[in-house]
């Protein structure tokens, strides 16, 4: 019998417990022998339930205990989870987390204290939910040179997003129910400021390249200045807006970034709506590859988390290789990456047509009727010549009603 720790007994963690009570018998004939939670860490005592007995407040009971063998980290956020897991894999035990946060934070280190040491550190569950994209990574497409991931991350704002473009709603109202339908927190600023994604692309970036990101360094930007009259633009080009975390591999540079997308009807992301998530992985050989699913959620992630402990248990005495070095990898300029861009300005385009053409050269244009104001997408631009581009054309709108209202970039 292999004997399990969880550490925090929130949501996913008692998705966990609920997964490897529910699937025992699956779980031990896949693994050779059964898994059993013999502790759980908690504030709290829950009295009167099935895990009373296994509730534990000290950490140390769980570091100390020889038969505990793999950990499980679902508290969230670095401090304790970080010395916690730092001090478990030292002491010889394997970990698995949903933590993006840690992971994007200290999964160098981790990883190579895992290596030392002869354990696993595994986070499936990081990114994605319950959708497997780092086990693809390191396993079904390891013959693959990986040229491009692109991904919606995020359930909240994809939520957020969805309600905007299906239904007309504002963003205000849209994070309103999606707070409402518990998709989204009382302080919504991670997921909506574009800071979850990061940390999940930065997590991909690595596992692909197998170097170390800094997230830190990831351009991001949130999705707080989409409107729904940006949506109605959308419509009428035939496109949606969806929040994106992308890297392009690109000769010997990483294009990393989060933003919002402008994306038309024939990218296999325009379809993910609501909380799924979409993952787009692109390798050299195999062309491009989709994973698709619930990227949050109490048993989609918790599922994932098992999955990991079960690789865990089959390979007690082995270190897996995966992962990424401690070779810092640089993230490439914006300012060189090239993308198309969506535009708006206020008052009628027969007035500035030829100010826009000028600047930009042909682009696609549209009016909305009942507003005084238009909107043009260019062509493919350097990201840099685009800014000194809009920067003329803000010079050139010298009424003082005149003004670039919206910049969204658009895929290529």
């Amino acid at each position: 019998m292999i004997k399990v720790a969880i550490m925090g007994y929130g949501t996913i963690g008692s998705g966990v417990y609920e997964v490897l009570e529910r699937n025992q018998e699956i779980l031990a004939e896949t693994v050779g022998q059964g898994i059993e939670v013999k502790y759980i860490l908690d504030l709290r005592d829950f009295e009167g339930s099935s895990v009373e007995k296994k509730i534990v407040h000290d950490f140390s009971v769980i570091c100390q205990d020889g038969e505990i063998k793999i950990v499980v980290e679902t508290m969230g956020g670095l401090d304790p989870a970080y010395p916690f897991v730092k001090a478990c894999l030292e002491a010889g035990k394997h970990v698995a987390t949903s933590n993006k946060a840690l992971v994007a934070a200290y999964g160098t280190e981790l990883l190579a204290i895992a290596r030392e040491k002869k354990v696993n550190f595994m986070f499936e569950a990081s990114v994605g939910g319950g959708i497997p994209i780092i086990r693809p990574l390191y396993r079904c497409l390891m013959g693959e040179k990986i040229e491009e991931i692109t991904g919606i991350l995020n359930g909240t704002t994809n939520f957020i997003l969805t309600k905007m473009d299906k239904e007309g709603a504002s963003f205000e109202w849209s994070l309103k129910e999606a707070q409402a339908l518990g998709y989204a927190e009382r302080n919504p600023e991670a997921d909506v400021e574009g800071h979850d994604t990061c940390r999940k692309i930065a997590i991909l970036t690595a596992m692909a390249t197998g170097r170390e990101v800094d997230y830190e360094e990831i351009p991001t930007e949130g999705m707080t200045g989409i409107t729904d009259t940006d949506f109605r633009y959308a419509d009428a080009l035939g496109t949606s807006i969806k929040l994106v975390g992308s890297s392009r591999m690109e000769g010997n540079k990483v294009y990393a970034w989060v933003a919002p997308l402008m994306i038309d009807k024939n990218h296999p992301l325009y379809a993910v709506n609501d909380v799924y998530n979409g993952i787009l992985v692109k390798g050299n050989m195999i062309g491009t590859t989709m994973y698709y699913g619930s990227g949050a959620g109490k048993l989609p992630t918790a599922s994932a988390v098992v999955a990991d402990i079960v690789e865990e248990a089959k390979h007690l005495d082995s270190n897996i290789p995966i992962g990424w070095s401690s070779q810092k990898l640089p993230i490439a300029p914006m300012s060189d990456a090239v993308y198309r861009y969506f535009v708006r300005v206020s008052g009628k385009y027969e007035d500035r047509r030829d100010m826009v053409e000028a600047v930009f050269g042909k682009a696609k244009v549209v009016e909305l009727e009942g507003l005084d104001e238009f909107a043009f997408l260019t062509a493919e631009l350097k990201e840099s010549r685009f800014q000194e581009n809009l920067d003329i054309l803000k010079v050139e709108l010298t009424a003082e009603y005149e003004k670039v209202l919206q910049v969204i970039r658009a895929d290529r």
